[in-house]
Order: C-alpha cells, then sequence, then structure tokens
C-alpha cells in the first residue's frame, strides 16, 4: 500500500488520481473536509468521480506523531506531500513546524515501520542560489546560508535535511524539487493565484526569471525517481525558465483579458512590500514580502537535464501547459 502525504492539495491529489488510475492502493491523507471537497471537484474535472472512492481517505496532521503511528501499517512507499506554502513572516513558526518538524515525524514513522521508499515533495527554493550570477542552479548547487533565503525557503530546506538523515540510517529516498507549479483546481491559492490575478488584471509586470513546470510532469519525476534503483537521488523538476513577464503575457493572450502593461522596477515592488509587511502590524496577511519582492527580480535558471538523462523526462513545453491550464479554467468556471 502506498501513503500519500498532503493529499488534498495540488500535487497531493494529482498524484493520487495518478496512482488511482495505475490501480495502485492508496492511503490518501487530507487536512481539511473542506480541502478534500477540493479534491472531489478536481476528480470532477478530470471526469473521474468514480476513482474518489476507491483511495482510502483520512484526515491527518503530520505534527501529531501519535495519531499518525495507525496509517503506517502496512505501506511499503510514501510520498511526503504535505507542507506550508507561505512567505509571511508571521508564519516561520508554523512553516518550521509544519515542513521541518512535519517531515521529521515522517521519516521517523517511514524508519520505525522499515518502508522501502521515500519520495519528499521540496521545491526549489530549497538550492542554491548559485553563488556565480547567471550559472544554472543544479541538484548540486549548495545551499548557500548567508543568503537573504526566505522562511519558506529554509523550512524546506531543513525538511531536506531530514530526508538526508533518514537515509544515512537507512532509508531509501528520493527528493524531487519543482519549479512553480502549475495546474489546474485550485484557483484560489499556490499558482492557481497568478491565473486569477491576471483574469482580474493585472497593471504591472517584472522580468525576473525562475523555473516553472506543469503538474503532470512533477508527477512523473515522481513516480520515475521511486522506480529508479538509486537508494539516495534528488531531480529538479523544471520544464523552462521563462519570465514573469512572458507568463503573464501568455496567460493574458490565452485568456482573451488585457495584458499588464506597466513594468514594475524593484524599487518599486520592495516600496509595495514595505508597505504591506507595515500593514501586517494591523492584522493584514502579507501578499508581497520582501524576499518575495527581491525573487520577481531575481534571474535564476535552474537546470533540468540530470532529470532528463537519468529519468528520460521529456518536459512539456511551458506556453503548452499554459493553454491548457486555461482550458480547465474556462471550464471550471462555467
Amino acid at each position: 500500500m502506498i501513503l500519500i502525504t498532503g493529499a488534498s492539495g495540488l500535487v497531493g491529489s494529482h498524484l493520487t488520481l495518478e496512482l488511482l488510475k495505475r490501480g495502485q492502493t492508496v492511503r490518501a491523507l487530507y487536512h481539511s473536509e473542506k480541502s478534500l471537497k477540493k479534491v472531489q471537484k478536481l476528480f470532477a474535472l478530470y471526469e473521474q468521480e468514480a476513482l474518489f472512492e476507491k483511495a482510502q481517505w483520512l484526515k491527518a496532521d503530520i505534527t501529531d506523531v501519535p495519531s499518525l503511528e495507525p496509517l503506517f501499517d502496512n505501506i511499503q512507499e510514501v510520498y511526503h506531500c504535505a507542507a506550508l506554502i507561505s512567505f509571511d513572516p508571521s508564519d516561520e513558526k508554523k512553516l518550521r513546524k509544519i515542513n521541518i518538524e512535519g517531515t521529521a515525524n515522517i521519516v521517523n514513522l517511514c524508519l520505525d515501520f522499515q518502508v522501502k521508499k521515500l519520495c519528499y515533495v521540496s521545491s526549489i527554493a530549497a538550492l542554491g542560489p548559485s553563488i556565480v550570477e547567471g550559472l544554472p542552479i543544479s541538484e548540486a548547487t549548495d545551499w548557500n546560508p548567508e543568503f537573504d533565503h526566505s522562511d519558506y525557503a529554509i523550512s524546506k530546506h531543513g525538511g531536506e535535511m531530514e530526508v538526508w538523515r533518514a537515509q544515512q540510517e537507512g532509508l531509501s529516498v528520493r527528493i524531487v524539487n519543482p519549479g512553480v507549479i502549475l495546474g489546474p483546481g485550485f484557483w484560489h491559492q499556490s499558482s492557481g493565484i497568478i491565473i486569477e490575478r491576471v483574469r482580474q488584471g493585472l497593471l504591472f509586470y517584472t522580468r525576473g526569471t525562475t523555473g516553472f513546470v506543469g503538474i503532470d510532469d512533477v508527477i512523473k519525476c515522481m513516480l520515475l525517481s521511486m522506480e529508479y534503483p538509486g537508494t539516495a537521488e534528488q531531480f529538479i523538476a523544471v520544464a523552462e525558465n521563462p519570465s514573469y513577464e512572458w507568463v503573464i503575457k501568455t496567460l493574458a493572450s490565452k485568456l482573451n483579458v488585457r495584458s499588464a502593461r506597466f513594468y514594475a522596477p524593484l524599487s518599486l515592488t520592495l516600496m509595495v512590500a514595505k508597505i504591506d509587511e507595515l500593514l501586517c502590524w494591523f492584522g493584514k496577511r502579507i501578499k508581497l514580502s520582501s524576499s518575495m519582492a527581491r525573487s520577481l527580480h531575481s534571474h535564476d535558471v535552474y537546470d533540468n537535464q540530470k532529470a532528463q538523462d537519468v529519468l528520460g523526462i521529456q518536459f512539456e513545453p511551458i506556453e503548452q501547459t499554459l493553454e491548457r491550464l486555461c482550458q480547465y479554467y474556462r471550464s471550471s468556471q462555467k
């Protein structure tokens, strides 16, 4: 039996669906009833409602070890997808609790119950950045503790350290580092917010670059990494490294809405971030932190060659991914 944590998130729900389509027995852990309803809608979006009932859906908290222990009975493989994604500095303690301590709980239980393999979904945020500007970031790029990392990046790196510790203790592990994941069904969270804001009408754009990838390619990378015979493997799951300007304008074109017209320089972006951070003292949730503002102007390039060479993945071009994403978005709005 396969255990999936975070099965009600973007990655976990798509992974659950794919494994069920392959006839696997899945124990899927979800966070709340509200999140589970989103998964049901996702299965309906793919016209796979019947498969939803084939999974063993269980509500769970990865920070509560006693409640997790019974869920590991008869588990051979674990896909750890559960995580908190936030760039709000006020969530620092939550990020460490869920992304580091929660991951430590999962890997410890994998060791205790002699699970054969663990696949951990990390992030490109946990890599690099490259010491030499413009040099592609790969799986071999060292973490630079002197860099101004976001709390989210630090927490995902900390999660990776827990996974590598478990590998040293005998657990066969794989770490997958996706870029910005483009996938349907979660329009008000994660990368789904991008398409929502473009549809509503963005005024400003930036010209920074980062790695983007379609959800289908992330799932392929995860499944193929588990089939690979190694015991300590890491793969970057990035299709291309386009600019934010290109992504925003391409989405606007495919949604047939007006594109962002004004370039926002770093000084303006940082000013907006500082105002946003100031307002957090009055109870407002931060939408743009200073670290996010700087990342929107950085020119990061991620190297996917290892995934292509070792796993044989041919990543879908991002323009095709965006085209399909917009089709699903229009379908979900009917």
